[in-house]
């Protein structure tokens, strides 16, 4: 026969004893399980409930020897036989095996068949701790087992990563400035003549801005003024922009701001050497030429 588990032992036991009827430990252990466990297949009565209403209808005359014969050959109790069988004919409104007369024993083979059928489990091969065979898992989110970045980790090491390509790009721009010096010659004006001053005098095409600025404002705002409100303002810019962002989509603002420096200050260094001719006055260059050297 195959074994009940205890847990399940235990818990018909603490059943009976609340509904008032006799367990396995004290007396009326024949009769009174099958009926106890039918009773609790079909909905116990309330513990106020007559005695007449917990106890089911008595079992019929020839149906133990079934049972008995059933249990032997499949190693089911007789009485959780007995009990499916009697659920399933109160479920179909059949009579219960013997309760029918000469056509009890045909009626009763289904029910008896399929109440085995569904009765008969494969005994657990291992349990846990008290006996139990159920076991509890647990749910764990995939974020606290491991960690996924959506976006590429923009970061490295100083050494040797960015001071090798550093150095690689100086020692390229080194060779590329000394071949280029060896090959082309400069062009260098001749020496400098006091007493006969070039017209238009212009100066570096890197100041050519500035100068351009003198044309347009008081010497005082283009020379020093403006120049230093430049530099103040280069060297606020850390103190005052800490976005530590390195996507341009982050940086609107800064990069509009420096974009309208740099545009700036490229105009006016044209102006300044393509657009100026004597005396610094305005000209087309295609119609009077270019007056300005390197």
């Amino acid at each position: 026969m195959v074994d009940i588990p205890e847990h399940l032992l235990k818990r018909s036991q603490e059943r009976r004893k609340q509904l008032g009827l006799p367990t396995s430990e004290g007396e009326g252990e024949g009769d009174a399980a099958p009926a106890t466990e039918a009773a609790e297949g079909e909905g116990a009565a309330p513990s106020g409930a007559p005695a007449e209403a917990l106890a089911p209808a008595p079992p019929a005359a020839g149906a133990g020897g079934q049972f008995d014969e059933l249990a032997q050959k499949s190693g089911v109790p007789a009485h959780l036989l007995e009990r499916a069988a009697r659920r399933r004919a109160q479920l179909s409104g059949e009579p219960m095996p013997g309760e029918g007369g000469a056509a009890a024993p045909a009626a009763a083979g289904a029910p008896v068949a399929a109440a085995t059928a569904t009765a008969v489990a494969p005994a657990p091969t291992a349990t846990g701790p008290g006996g139990h065979t159920h076991r509890l898992l647990t749910v764990v989110k995939a974020g606290s087992i491991q960690q996924t970045k959506a976006s590429p980790v923009d970061k490295v090491h100083t050494w040797p990563h960015l001071l090798v390509f550093e150095m690689t790009v100086l020692l390229a721009v080194t060779a590329i400035l000394i071949i280029f010096s060896v090959v082309v010659r400069a062009p260098l004006l001749e020496l400098a003549d006091p007493n006969r001053t070039p017209n238009p005098s212009k100066a570096p095409w890197y100041f050519l801005g500035l100068q351009e600025l003198l044309t347009m404002w008081h010497p005082m705002v283009a020379g020093v003024l403006v120049p230093g409100i430049g530099l103040v303002a280069l060297a606020a810019a850390p103190y005052v922009d800490k976005n530590p962002a390195n996507n341009p989509n982050d940086r609107k603002f800064a990069i509009s701001l420096f974009t309208c420096f740099l545009v700036s200050a490229a105009i006016l260094a044209i102006i300044g050497s393509f657009f100026r001719g004597p005396g610094f006055n305005f000209t087309w260059p295609w119609l009077e030429g270019v007056f300005f050297d390197l």
